[in-house]
């Protein structure tokens, strides 16, 4: 069984974004077990928001109506389907332990901070800047340190002459795309888009899945040379690509989640990397899934 506040979360991650959902169990956040605060975080990372979803159809399907269509159904479905992954990973993650508060029957007591609706706004806003400042503070402080990672690496690549031989900058994104490589192939992707398909997971994990989403939609109209997918290995890749997992995500949770209920921070940062593999499965699920059907039909 699960608790009313994790379902109610996940569910509303799948049309709002990762600091938008929590806001649904705000009450509940600081009192959550730690199973049900990593389905949260995990539910948060396996989707994408429905506004950023409207974005994405228009960077993938260009002009043609048709294909405009074709990756609403796709990307709206593997956000649908990320919800009852979310669920099983993470309870395999972090099995549920304790009682959740929200486990049956709960009186929801709604508390009155607000004397009318100019001071309702007023303070709607403030929390909201403080919210925003928070996360951007974290985001800074992430980002600067995947490119602290990433500046030796990429050194290194230039003097010991493998950037030349692959063609690429050696970086967390491209060693990422060999290691996810096989994974690729495992989820279902032809062994021939592998590489290609595991090199976009890897900069959706390491930057962000709309640079991925970007380089897919270049490699779809044929503008990065010598580089092609599938028919399957795109629809695939639409799949393993729809989610916020990734490691700026975990800085978005702590500011985002933690500006809601400060005592549970702690926790937040603890399962950061946990959530961005848990949301990384997910979308691995919906994927094969994906893979499955549209082989067989």
């Amino acid at each position: 069984r699960v608790s009313g506040a994790e379902t109610t979360s996940v569910c509303a991650s799948v049309f709002i974004g990762q600091t938008e959902a929590p806001l649904t169990v705000r009450p509940y956040i600081a009192k959550m077990t730690q199973s049900e605060l990593i389905t949260m975080m995990i539910g948060g990372m396996a989707h994408i928001a429905g506004g950023v979803l409207a974005a994405y159809v228009g960077l993938l399907g260009g002009d043609d109506p048709v294909q405009r269509a074709f990756y609403a159904k796709h990307l709206l479905a593997a956000s649908i389907m990320a919800a009852p992954a979310t669920m099983v990973v993470a309870k395999l993650l972090v099995p549920e332990t304790g009682t959740p508060l929200t486990r049956g029957t709960v009186k929801m007591e709604v508390e009155k901070t607000s004397s009318n609706i100019i001071d309702a706004a007023a303070a709607g806003a403030g929390d909201g800047l403080k919210l925003a400042l928070n996360i951007g503070a974290m985001l800074l402080a992430f980002i600067a340190l995947i490119a602290l990672v990433d500046a030796p690496l990429t050194w290194l690549g230039e003097v010991s002459g493998l950037q030349a031989r692959i063609g690429h900058p050696i970086n967390l994104s491209t060693i990422f795309g060999y290691v996810l490589a096989p994974i690729a192939w495992v989820i279902g992707t032809p062994w021939a888009d592998a590489t290609t398909v595991g090199s976009l997971i890897g900069q959706k994990v390491v930057i962000n899945e709309f640079v991925a989403y970007t380089q897919l939609s270049q490699i779809i109209n044929g503008q990065i040379p010598n580089v092609s997918l599938s028919s399957e290995g795109r629809l695939i890749a639409t799949y393993a690509l729809c989610g916020f997992a990734n490691f700026s995500s975990i800085a978005i949770q702590i500011g985002g989640i933690g500006g809601l209920a400060p005592e549970r921070r702690h926790d937040l940062a603890k399962f950061g990397l946990r959530a961005v593999l848990g949301g990384t499965i997910a979308t691995f699920m919906t994927a094969t899934i994906a893979g499955v059907l549209t082989h067989f039909s």
